[in-house]
């Protein structure tokens, strides 16, 4: 589970934004009868979702984007060589291209929570530390400076006995490299939990999977993904799905040479044929005669159910992409009706602005200040707003400053329409 995630100077960011998942001191009456919104963490109430709402531009999706890099830098990093520049952009203005950019990141895994930070330029990894809390007291596990002293020695110190022959890691961990990447490759134990979890637990990507890997969750999820998009509407009443394998040609170039060369090989493909309540003996191609909307709930919703049945978090920026309002409601109930699974979204959805509907801790706004960063901050902040007012009418009419301000008075239309 995620409780906490700190980023500063990645792309229209520049000081530090805080998502808190942690839920907040809420006990009016419409609070409690949103009960399943949350889950229980030892004594913390933790959210089980947040809304992010911004206009265009104001950078809710970088606030997503950074989280996506950062995640993956996790499981990654082992593989950047020498040449490597890092994905992402700094803040541009004000200096802060000569600034790191920094990224935390609060979690549970196995009842334990964790602390994992880091900075980094476009080049190199500059600070990395990790500490837990093993029996509710905090314990270093590592904590690495690389501007500090000359040795490994001078820019690792490592808590006792939490990984086994850490100097190891330490001296095959190079500055383009997060430390527990190369420590999870190199088999040490907390940080192969970590790695897994960033890598199997956090979804960043929901449409990311590999053939097998569809093929896999499909076996393991069809009675469920049916109930589930029969409940959203959909007249799906079954599907088969077909690995295949096929004959295809490898083409690899030598730089060097200007030789190409083609390799056989077997190239994988799944054909999925749907089947519809009209006519249940008449199959449909998945890939060309579904609907995008049809295609996108499918594969959103086989995902949906891997994460809520395991308890993992996922990201998605934009829900309502080629989704019905409805459709998006009934995604966020599928994750309250969960155990502890958890989502962060962005959306344009201003149906969801209902205070029946959300926490005022779950809704969060981006909005782009006068020096063009992007700030991050909650409802929760606003303690002036009450349960029984308007939050749909109070966010359109700019109460919340993330909104575009748009002047379409007739004037200025004409001016854009006429020559």
């Amino acid at each position: 589970m995620v409780l906490e995630i700190k980023l500063s100077n990645f792309f229209s960011i520049n000081e530090e934004v805080i998502l808190d998942l942690r839920a907040g001191n809420i006990n009016t009456g419409k609070s409690k009868s949103l009960s399943d919104n949350i889950f229980k963490y030892n004594d913390l109430e933790v959210l089980k979702s947040v809304a992010i709402y911004g206009a265009n531009a104001s950078g809710k999706s970088n606030i997503l984007k950074t989280i996506i890099f950062c995640n993956a830098m996790v499981f990654e990093s082992h593989m950047n060589n020498e040449g490597s520049i890092f994905n992402f952009k700094k803040f541009k203005f004000d200096g802060y291209t000569n600034k790191p950019s920094t990224y935390s990141i609060r979690f549970v895994i196995n009842q334990i929570e964790y602390y994992y930070s880091f900075s980094l330029n476009l080049t190199e990894i500059l600070t990395e530390s990790l500490y837990y809390y093993p029996n509710g007291k905090k314990a270093k596990v590592f904590v690495r400076n690389e501007k500090v002293g000359k040795t490994k020695k001078d820019k690792y110190s490592f808590g006792t006995s939490v990984i086994k022959r850490p100097f190891d890691v330490a001296e095959s961990t190079s500055n383009k490299t997060l430390f527990i990447s190369r420590a999870s490759q190199m088999d040490r134990e907390i940080p192969k939990e970590i790695f897994n979890y960033f890598n199997k637990d956090f979804i960043l990507r929901p449409f990311n999977h590999t053939v097998k890997n569809i093929d896999k969750l499909i076996e393991s999820n069809k009675t469920m993904l049916l109930k589930a998009l029969q409940l959203a509407d959909s007249d799906i009443v079954d599907f088969k799905q077909t690995l295949k394998k096929e004959k295809g040609k490898n083409i690899t170039a030598n730089i060097h040479t200007e030789e190409v060369t083609f390799k056989d090989t077997e190239v994988e493909s799944l054909e999925i044929k749907t089947y519809h309540k009209f006519q249940p003996n008449v199959s449909f191609d998945f890939n060309s005669e579904e609907s995008e909307g049809t295609k996108q709930l499918f594969m959103l919703m086989l995902t949906i159910l891997d994460v809520v049945r395991n308890n993992k978090a996922m990201i998605i920026d934009e829900i309502e992409r080629s989704l019905h309002p409805k459709i998006v409601e009934y995604i966020i109930q599928i994750f309250n009706a969960s155990e502890k699974a958890q989502l962060i979204f962005t959306t344009h959805n201003t149906n969801l602005l209902n205070l029946n509907k959300f926490r005022k801790d779950q809704i969060w706004f981006v909005n782009k200040k006068a020096d063009g960063a992007s700030d991050l901050y909650s409802l929760y902040d606003y303690s002036d707003f009450r349960d029984t007012m308007d939050l749909e009418k109070a966010y359109l009419q700019g109460r919340f400053d993330s909104i575009p301000i748009v002047d379409d008075s007739k004037e200025k239309l004409h001016s854009i329409i006429k020559k």
